[in-house]
């Protein structure tokens, strides 16, 4: 797949009119290899009439028949072993189900190529000595989220000194060790060392208000960050703004906004959106964003929300090009920030009512596999 190779090693990674015709030769390319190798992505993309002759632009990526997480997770599809993968992953499985993905060796350095430039625009790469509090669990044999295993990644951006998880197995249930996270945090500001807390917002404000409950209050080195990905899922009711938590973490942490970074990603879509000052989330030119009416599926305009539907040929393991996820987004232009690239604002989930309406148009064809 020479054009995705030629893609994945582009330097200026917010230009993107200048990469559309090598991004659309590369999705091309992936089809084609997904449609030799995954038999029921072929069923699928023939049950809606599609051929590679409906993508010869950019501007005909909307062609593409996206596939809905929710389905995903539901039935497997994959274009090389699960087994033979060089890295194995599944989704976190919040409703219960899990969609089976992971990345083959080309996948892999499409992968590292491509965060390595990202992780690096956006100041995470460090030769700087590090103490980690990860607000999650380890990853094992029996835990092969992608989550988990992003988590853990996450820490090799600098070199650790320790890591210290939030989350433990004991007698095979996860539970938070919230008095020895607490124990963690105030050895590491005593240090005087750079601190990375990496996690799910909402395990980040439940840690803040526990050290603002026992009145705690600690100033980390400066170049300390946090860097934050995922949604609040189960804890909704409990979901305050970007600002608000990055208010509170300053008062406790006195951490500086400059140092706060959000992540995003997919087990289906591993393309790495991390938010800029202003935190939107950029496209960059691995992918490519279409917002699609909760009803038709057609594509809105800038400005106007609609479902997430993200574009990608990073992976030959599994035929996860183009999906479409529950998400309600917006995709706008001109941030103050100065990236040019759209950025995507991620505004909610779609209820389940608008869910069924939304993924039904493009599921139907599920009831003849």
């Amino acid at each position: 797949m020479k054009h995705r190779r030629k893609l994945f090693l582009t330097k200026d990674i917010y230009n993107l009119p200048p990469t559309d015709q090598t991004f659309v030769d590369a999705m091309r390319d992936n089809i084609s290899f997904h449609m030799n190798h995954c038999q029921a992505y072929k069923e699928i993309l023939d049950s809606f009439g599609f051929g590679l002759d409906d993508l010869n632009g950019i501007d005909d990526l909307w062609n593409i028949p996206p596939l809905p997480t929710s389905y995903l997770k539901n039935k497997t599809m994959l274009s090389k072993p699960y087994d033979k993968l060089l890295i194995r992953t599944t989704s976190s499985g919040t409703g219960g189900k899990k969609t089976l993905s992971g990345y083959d060796k080309s996948s892999g350095l499409c992968a590292l190529s491509m965060a390595l430039k990202v992780l690096r625009f956006h100041h995470l790469i460090s030769i700087r000595r590090t103490n980690y509090i990860v607000l999650g669990v380890r990853p094992d044999k029996n835990n092969q989220t992608a989550t988990a295993k992003a988590l853990t990644y996450f820490t090799i951006l600098a070199p650790a000194k320790k890591i210290v998880y939030a989350v433990k197995i004991v007698d095979g249930a996860y539970r938070v060790d919230i008095d020895h996270l607490v124990e963690a945090i105030q050895t590491f500001a005593r240090e005087g060392r750079p601190v990375r807390i990496i996690g799910f917002p909402a395990y980040f404000k439940l840690f803040l208000a526990e050290l603002a409950a026992r009145g705690i209050k600690l100033q980390l080195h400066p170049n300390s960050k946090v860097l934050l990905g995922g949604g609040w899922k189960t804890f909704f009711a409990e979901e305050i703004s970007k600002e608000a938590l990055f208010a509170m973490a300053h008062e406790t942490l006195d951490i500086s906004r400059q140092n706060f970074k959000d992540h995003f990603s997919t087990a289906e879509h591993p393309v790495n959106y991390v938010a800029c000052e202003e935190n939107h989330f950029h496209v960059p030119v691995f992918s490519r964003v279409i917002i699609r009416d909760v009803t038709t599926l057609k594509p809105v305009g800038k400005g106007i929300p609609g479902v997430l539907n993200l574009i990608s040929p990073i992976l030959s393991s599994a035929p996860y090009g183009s999906i479409i996820t529950d998400d309600i987004a917006v995709l706008r232009d001109n941030c103050s920030c100065g990236i040019e690239s759209p950025y995507v604002d991620i505004i909610g989930r779609i209820g389940l009512s608008n869910l069924r309406t939304c993924t039904q148009q493009a599921s139907d064809f599920l009831k003849n596999l």
